[in-house]
């Protein structure tokens, strides 16, 4: 029997616990930094397990320890544990969904219950064919994705682990079951947040030349903004900026005294991101200056998450593993602009994050991230969970440090 026939077959054997735990994870969500529930239910998983469980301090985030007893490797395989503050649909785009979550307002619109699932069952079935690796497995289960509060106190629990790498995926529904996207280089974009007032002086709307209107300022601002884009940054290395956000005024015969942007920048070169939050904010300042007001900008006005730059030496070797256990799985993809707090982990070791496919157009699983109608076809853990076992036994079984 190949070592791909053993892995498909453990996954088989572990079909029902890996529904049972997806859709106990799915019913159950928890919000950013409120995950006790959720932390809880997975220490006492991998505590069955017989791993050496950790909490981080400060977190709801915690790492499980599976370790051979020969010396060798030491991987990581990263989870995250939060939901999303979104009421769940119970019909996706087509027919009622097969679980719905329990909590009332929040959802695993952004499938990390899919996430933790590959986790905690490849961790299982890992340590089931721990004959066939060395080294150390460290499961990771990460507070707080969404808001990126988790990724702090986490690398410091890990920095003295001695990590030779770490392996995370994410969920996609722009690739069908079984399909999966493998990015060298940069493969998620960092994000910097744009918050900031521009305060003017309010007045009475039969009078604007008594007041300084700051709605004003702020129209030509984001006018400003968008000549700038296209002449002082690089063409080359791109930065997108999307406003979200526009607040001032609640009457048409009142001049407001204070309007509000907010928005975010993303961007795949971290020097370029922070030249464009830069131009942002002087752009801002001196136009509001030139209308007679003031900026202030808020604490969000910063770079909040960096570019996820997969190491091309891992990418290459997860490939081979996928082609080894899946043919004609691999996918060509764009790098995405959106962004994950997984660029953490490249401060101490080289990663690898991957997409797997979860969109049945026909049974109507195609909705996107984020929202009401998202859902997943199971079997796409399967694959997720494959490659993961797979990649780690590879990459495991080169035992020299």
């Amino acid at each position: 029997m190949t070592l791909g026939d053993k892995i498909n077959q453990a996954i088989k054997l572990n079909k029902e616990d890996i529904i049972k735990t997806r859709r106990y994870l799915h019913e159950n969500p928890e919000v950013s930094s409120k995950e006790f529930e959720t932390s809880k239910y997975l220490k006492k998983r991998c505590e069955e397990l017989g791993f050496v469980v950790e909490d981080v301090p400060g977190s709801t985030g915690f790492t499980a320890l599976f370790d051979t007893g020969r010396p060798g490797k030491t991987l990581g395989i990263r989870t995250d544990l939060d939901g999303l503050a979104i009421q769940e649909d119970p019909y996706n785009l087509k027919e009622k969904k097969l679980v719905v979550s329990k909590n009332p307002g929040v959802s695993h619109a952004c499938g990390h219950d899919s996430h933790m699932t590959v986790a905690v069952i490849a961790g299982k079935i890992l340590k089931d064919l721990a004959d066939e690796i060395s080294g150390k497995i460290y499961l990771i289960f990460e507070e707080a994705e969404e808001t990126g509060a988790g990724i702090d106190a986490m690398l410091e629990h890990l920095k003295d682990k001695g990590l030779d790498a770490v392996y995370g995926n994410h969920q996609s529904p722009a690739l069908d079951v079984g399909k999966f996207s493998i990015i060298e280089g940069p493969a998620y974009a960092g994000c910097a947040g744009v918050d900031f007032d521009i305060i003017g002086k309010g007045g009475h709307g039969s009078r604007p030349d008594k007041a300084v209107n700051p709605l004003i300022a702020t129209a030509h601002i984001i006018t400003g903004l968008n000549s700038a884009w296209n002449n002082q940054l690089d063409l080359e290395k791109p930065v997108s900026l999307g406003i979200g956000a526009i607040n001032g005024g609640s009457a048409a015969n009142v001049i407001c005294d204070r309007a509000n942007v907010k928005g975010t920048l993303r961007f795949f070169d971290l020097d370029e991101g922070k030249k464009a939050l830069e131009l942002l904010k002087n752009i801002a300042d001196l136009t509001a200056k030139a209308h007679g007001c003031s900026v202030v900008f808020n604490d969000y006005s910063k770079i909040v998450a960096e570019p996820v730059i997969n190491d091309e030496n891992l990418a290459k070797k997860v490939k081979e593993s996928l082609k080894s256990l899946y043919e004609d799985a691999l996918i060509a993809s764009p790098k995405l602009w959106i962004s994950e707090s997984f660029y953490g982990y490249s401060k101490l070791c080289p990663t690898i994050f991957v997409n797997f496919g979860t969109r049945n157009e026909a049974e109507g699983k195609a909705s996107d991230l984020h929202t009401a109608k998202f859902d997943l076809d199971e079997r796409a853990i399967d694959y997720a969970l494959g490659l993961a076992i797979k990649f780690a036994i590879d990459f495991l079984k080169e035992s020299d440090k």
